[in-house]
């Protein structure tokens, strides 16, 4: 069973499982295989993945890492890359149209978008779209200043920009694995319902 779909996750390029469980503030994780682990997640707690194509994930609808829109952010993320090196938060639920994708590595913030439909808003985007965006012609514009003045054409123009969650797994494809094409990931990983 992959994941994916109405929740959040990072991907930690060449980690190691306890060292992302531990940074992650994973109270007291049990060892779990992949598909009791993922679905475990996506009720309560994080579950952290054994090592898939370099790169080990974590995924739970309430991660310790704060939403993108909400300060600490970057700061988060921008301490687990320092830590890790590379670092990338994905996040997608389809009933509020919110859909994010984030890169840092080596301490700083590279690329980050989310987009949140319910409310008409980019609350966060730094950074230059990189390639797959671009071929995707998606996360390219964020909301300025000066879109209370934009006509038709400018909204036609920046919805088109707008994702959706394949978006967001196609983006995960390019930038290290797609969760939602995995199944069977031999060897187990880490699950706990509580994290700090």
């Amino acid at each position: 069973m992959g994941f994916g779909y109405k929740t959040q996750w990072i991907a930690v390029r060449d980690g190691e499982v306890d060292a992302v469980s531990r940074a992650l503030g994973l109270v007291d994780p049990v060892p779990m295989g992949w598909d009791e682990g993922a679905d475990a997640a996506y009720a309560q707690g994080v579950y952290v993945t054994p090592p898939v194509h370099g790169w080990v994930l974590a995924h739970g609808r309430h991660l310790t890492v704060p939403d993108p829109g909400d300060q600490g952010f970057a700061a988060r993320l921008e301490e687990l890359s320092e830590q890790f090196g590379e670092v990338q938060f994905f996040g997608t639920h389809r009933v509020v149209e919110y859909h994010a994708w984030v890169l840092a590595r080596g301490g700083a913030l590279e690329r980050g978008y989310c987009y949140v439909g319910d409310r008409g808003e980019v609350p966060l985007f730094v950074g230059e779209p990189t390639p797959v965006e671009c071929e995707l012609g998606k996360g390219l514009l964020p909301l300025s200043e000066d879109c209370a003045d934009w006509g038709d054409s400018e909204w036609e123009r920046w919805h088109a920009t707008t994702p959706s969650e394949d978006d967001v797994m196609a983006v995960a494809a390019r930038w290290s694995v797609d969760p939602s094409e995995l199944t069977g990931v031999p060897g187990p990983g880490l699950y706990a319902a509580t994290v700090r």
